[in-house]
């Protein structure tokens, strides 16, 4: 065993940490994390690919440290990652999977390729991938992420061991922060925006203004006045806010450019993984943008419930009912100032329909 933790990202998931700690010697050739996002099932995928890749060395073998290190960065040569470039895998993205799994391992005696999102394939992706994670070559392990088995899935499902990753708790979530150091009014105030998913509780919990957004959301409803310059209004204000949020993230993703600019400066630009990492740059924006967004509707929501809590109330029950489609229609990556103008017009307009229907009966 090495000085370095391959579980450094995961919280909890004792079961699957102890699955795939026991698969390391000797992994079969396809996996399927099953997880909600931020369950720990990527940095797990990372700390696992670590383990196999190290565990082919003597014990003490320094070089062992090395490749666990590296596997959890994602810079082993050995270990790659591929995810969607937009809302689904395509047949472009397949077939990359395909020519990394066919292509011999650099350093190791195996590869391990991680998919996420393989639960967005596409139908025309789906026979492809099959091929190959039926039928890898010897060194090929594939580590395949997704949020469930769609019914389109679930051949590839079949072809692979499956370890399961609960959704983390609230309590859990924060815990996991505290561990590392973090305040615990702020552990608890990004725990509770995170939504499950620690990967992004560790951003908000570095974010100062994470208190504001969560209030700005809050007071959308008493704001809204029936009028579209009240709602061109509130949605560049939320954007302001998602503007200020990319912060943190923008922040460790110049550090890791700064880090690559040294790299090259020694070893050269070839095989340095810049257009990689560039990629993942932006995937990350727009995820975190996304984020973003689910946090605020999910926030809007509460204050709705509340209401209903209190007290039968048509308008929140209908306000709901439209931030629901809102939530569901973001996997197709709408234009966001667009679906957020469209929204509020839509909960404002409803609530004053109610009102009025109400007096005029």
């Amino acid at each position: 065993m090495t000085g370095v933790d391959p579980w450094v990202g995961v919280v909890g998931q004792e079961q699957a940490r102890s699955i795939l700690e026991a698969a390391a010697h000797q992994p079969v050739h396809a996996y399927l994390f099953l997880g909600s996002l931020g369950s720990g099932s990527f940095p797990a995928a990372l700390g696992f690919a670590g383990l196999i890749l190290s565990a082919e060395l003597p014990e003490g073998d320094p070089g062992a440290e090395r490749r666990l290190r590296l596997a959890l960065e994602a810079r082993h040569p050995d270990v790659i990652v591929v995810e969607p470039e937009g809302a689904t895998l395509r047949v472009n993205e397949a077939e990359q999977i395909i020519r990394a799994g066919l292509r011999s391992p650099v350093e190791a005696t195996r590869k391990v390729i991680v998919v996420r999102g393989v639960d967005a394939i596409e139908e025309n992706a789906i026979g492809k991938l099959l091929k190959v994670v039926e039928e890898p070559p010897p060194s090929t392990v594939f580590v395949l992420l997704a949020e469930e088995i769609p019914p389109e899935l679930v051949t590839i499902a079949s072809r692979c061991v499956t370890v399961d990753f609960v959704r983390l708790t609230d309590p859990l979530v924060e815990a996991g922060l505290l561990a590392r150091g973090v305040e615990p009014e702020r552990a608890r105030v990004a725990a509770l925006a995170a939504g499950g998913d620690f990967e992004r509780a560790v951003l908000l919990a570095t974010d100062d203004g994470l208190a504001v957004r969560v209030a700005l959301w809050r007071e959308i409803p008493y704001r809204l006045d029936g009028t579209g310059s009240t709602v061109v209004q509130l949605v560049d204000e939320l954007r302001s806010g998602m503007d200020g949020a990319q912060g943190p993230l923008e922040a460790r993703q110049r550090r890791e450019l700064e880090e690559l600019a040294e790299r090259i400066e020694r070893l050269g630009k070839r095989g340095s993984g810049e257009t990689e990492l560039t990629a993942r740059h932006k995937r990350e924006i727009r995820r975190l943008r996304q984020d973003e967004l689910r946090f605020g509707l999910a926030t809007l929501s509460r204050v709705y419930r509340d209401r209903l809590a209190a007290a039968p109330d048509p308008r929140a029950d209908e306000a709901l009912r439209l931030i629901q489609l809102a939530a569901e229609n973001l996997i197709r990556n709408p234009n966001e100032a667009l679906m957020l103008q469209d929204l509020l017009l839509r909960v404002g307009a409803a609530g004053r329909a109610i009102v009025v229907g109400a007096a005029g009966g």
